[in-house]
């Protein structure tokens, strides 16, 4: 069988069609959006298009639009754009423990530099529980990031009443939603949503851009200096070809989103079926209320590393979790915060589906990961024969 990619979450693979969509502005459209002659005023269309399809597939308005590098930077303009620009108000910032690193890391960051982080615990799926949110806000808080669907385990939060929460409270509210685009429907003029996060490496775009929705009279303080490009939010001269694959890969990810939901979900499941069937395999994050192409498991007395590198070996690529802490050797803080030990977190697999996978692959992979744990297991110390 071919190679078998089930690492979406991590990235996925850009479509000819946002290729073919990016190509005139790799070739003659080049000129600079900020010109006022004709080459500028040919690509400026191609950037105000662009935000025009972001907008639309958010519900948003195109000058609610601000294009980035990615979901990194999109996070930290929004929360320490937010800190700078309320400090006055109050220092006090709420997030999850099962965040992605580029909102905890940048959380932190104001915390050791004069702000007041509360950091809210989740439950054994990965739940934040509005009641914690509720009591946490006091009246010095001023800003609340949670993730709308986490990367590592699937668990999609209920962002809608976390988010009247904060707008009953006027706090403004974050949420990263770089894995949820394309999975979930947003209609962001009607939600209690001030910012949210998205990359389009995620949806089948070109790596290296994003965007930051921002409503309207949300203030925040510019991080980066320079011209005044995207309301000198993001100054610097737009990355043009990739802000129109993001336009375009937009566009087609939120095209039917209940059928594309469906047919991962029902392939989502049959893997799953299939992995719990092995002794002490656990199923992390909630059963339900996950992302339709997120599975991650447990395998007890199995090394992650050596997992991933004998799936690997058989053509299956996987990940063990965040593909930005892959690096590391800590276990996962996502599973950690659900209540994992060490010993599980390390045995953790995470395999994210995309429209390109099959029935025949998952049956594949549930053999392949059977005969592996299979194996590793009778090399391990401590595997209860």
């Amino acid at each position: 069988m071919d190679k078998i990619y089930l690492d979406h979450g991590a990235t996925t693979p850009m479509k000819e069609e946002v290729l073919e969509a990016m190509l005139p502005y790799l070739k003659g459209h080049f000129g600079n959006p900020s010109s006022i002659h004709a080459f500028g005023r040919e690509s400026r269309k191609g950037l105000d298009e662009a935000r025009r399809k972001v907008a639309a597939s958010l519900g948003a308005q195109p000058e609610e639009i601000i294009f980035t590098s990615g979901g990194t930077e999109s996070d930290n303009l929004a929360i320490q754009g937010a800190a700078r620009a309320l400090e006055n108000k109050g220092r006090h910032i709420i997030t999850s423990a099962i965040e992605h690193h580029a909102v905890l890391d940048t959380v932190m960051h104001l915390g050791k530099n004069g702000f007041d982080v509360t950091i809210l615990p989740v439950d054994q799926y990965g739940m934040v529980d509005p009641q914690d949110l509720q009591k946490a806000i006091t009246a010095d808080t001023i800003l609340v990031s949670i993730m709308t669907a986490n990367n590592e385990i699937g668990t999609i939060q209920p962002i809608e009443e976390l988010g009247r929460i904060c707008r009953d409270k006027e706090v403004y509210f974050h949420t990263d939603a770089v894995q949820s685009i394309g999975h979930m429907h947003f209609q962001l003029q009607d939600q209690p949503i001030d910012m949210l996060s998205l990359s389009a490496h995620k949806f089948y775009g070109p790596k290296g851009v994003g965007a930051l929705y921002i409503r309207k009279k949300t203030r925040l303080e510019q991080l980066v200096f320079g011209g005044g490009q995207e309301r000198k939010l993001r100054p610097g001269t737009e990355n043009l070809p990739g802000i129109v694959g993001l336009g375009r890969a937009i566009e087609l990810a939120c095209a039917d989103i209940e059928g594309k939901k469906q047919k991962l979900i029902k392939l989502r499941d049959k893997l799953i079926d299939g992995l719990l069937e092995i002794d002490d395999v656990l199923l992390n994050g909630h059963p339900s209320q996950r992302l339709p192409g997120n599975v991650n498991v447990s395998a007890l007395y199995v090394e992650g590393e050596s997992l991933l590198l004998s799936l690997d070996i058989k053509g299956i690529a996987a990940s063990s979790g965040s593909a930005c802490t892959s690096g590391s050797l800590d276990p996962s803080h996502v599973l950690m915060a659900i209540g994992l030990d060490h010993q599980t977190a390390h045995g953790s697999l995470r395999l994210s589906l995309g429209e390109s996978n099959t029935e025949e692959q998952v049956d594949y992979v549930v053999e392949v990961y059977k005969e592996t744990v299979t194996r590793l297991r009778k090399m391990s110390s401590v595997f209860k024969k």
